[in-house]
């Protein structure tokens, strides 16, 4: 998902208190895949079952932004599910070619994504400061306390500067090393103040790269849905490749994951710089391909289909 042509993909960033796998967007020169090297399972773990999500905000948000996120949280395993295309049926993707096909070697249930209500928290103070370090992301997302199996969401206010953040990614996930880890986390950070040009593409104007007319955010907020595009790559990368050593393709040490592996594609025909062919509402004229919770509206990323060895589009 790329704000420009050299387009945003993945980006591996190492500590030596977590491992850090991309689940965003990063700027990168297009990238040609040797059919011998696609994505596979490496039999490794895969977050599955009931996979509960926590939530610290972290500096301030208002609550249309943060309804934004809840809402698309919920609508990935929500009863009933949203008209077609909805985002249920993009997180069925990834549970039928990813998460059931791991059953091969972990029992397997079908996956709900669940909102942690016990465990939804602020800092609206910024208490680590408004400039973090890769390091004190992990330390936030710990605080977060996620379930064992579960992922804490850690997100980012506009005016909050994090390691990385706007030059090399939009957002990543990561989980505590050791074979022993249990959860994973996602970091997703608002670019509206930052650079919107990288991390709200297509629905700011790029940075680079062909200089289309931006699309029209399907909630009203550029940035926050901006947010969603990379919360949605982040998240798709901490189920199916959590601990780094289950689905992915090329170095584990730098892969590509489930929605990193088709960067920039949201609807069909779709190339760097183009997002593709998507649906739009006639009343708002926003440009989506997903429908979510509450009457909302998505754009998600293109997913890579393993049994295909091509990327999955909603619309």
């Amino acid at each position: 998902m790329a704000a420009k042509s050299p387009v945003l993909a993945a980006l591996v960033l190492l500590l030596s208190s977590a491992q850090l796998s991309t689940g965003a967007r990063r700027r990168m020169e297009l990238y040609q895949p040797d059919p011998a090297d696609m994505l596979s399972y490496h039999n490794g773990s895969v977050l599955h079952s009931d996979i509960f999500v926590s939530v610290l905000w972290y500096g301030s948000f208002t609550q249309v932004q943060k309804a934004i996120i809840y809402d698309f949280l919920l609508s990935l395993t929500t009863t009933p599910q949203a008209a077609s295309p909805s985002v249920a049926e993009w997180w069925d993707m990834i549970e039928q070619q990813y998460l059931s096909k791991a059953a091969q070697t972990t029992k397997h249930t079908t996956t709900r994504v669940m909102l942690d209500t016990t465990q939804v928290s602020s800092d609206d103070g910024c208490s680590m400061g408004t400039s973090l370090t890769l390091a004190q992301v992990s330390a936030l997302a710990a605080r977060a306390r996620p379930r064992k199996g579960g992922v804490a969401l850690v997100l980012t206010a506009q005016d909050v500067a994090v390691e990385g953040f706007c030059t090399s990614q939009c957002g990543l996930h990561g989980a505590e090393s050791g074979a022993g880890a249990a959860s994973a986390y996602v970091w997703v950070g608002n670019s509206a103040a930052q650079c919107p040009g990288q991390c709200a593409w297509p629905f700011h104007q790029p940075e680079y790269g062909p200089q289309t007319p931006p699309l029209v955010p399907p909630n009203g907020d550029a940035a926050v849905d901006g947010m969603v595009v990379s919360l949605a790559t982040a998240f798709a990368g901490a189920v199916t490749n959590p601990f780094r050593d289950a689905y992915y393709q090329g170095s584990s040490d730098a892969p590509l994951e489930a929605a990193t592996a088709c960067p920039g594609q949201f609807g069909s025909g779709s190339y760097p710089g183009y997002p593709g062919n998507l649906k739009i509402d006639q009343a708002s004229g926003a440009s989506y391909n997903a429908n979510g919770a509450q009457g909302r509206k998505y754009l998600l990323p293109a997913l890579y289909n393993p049994s295909t060895s091509a990327c999955s589009t909603l619309v």
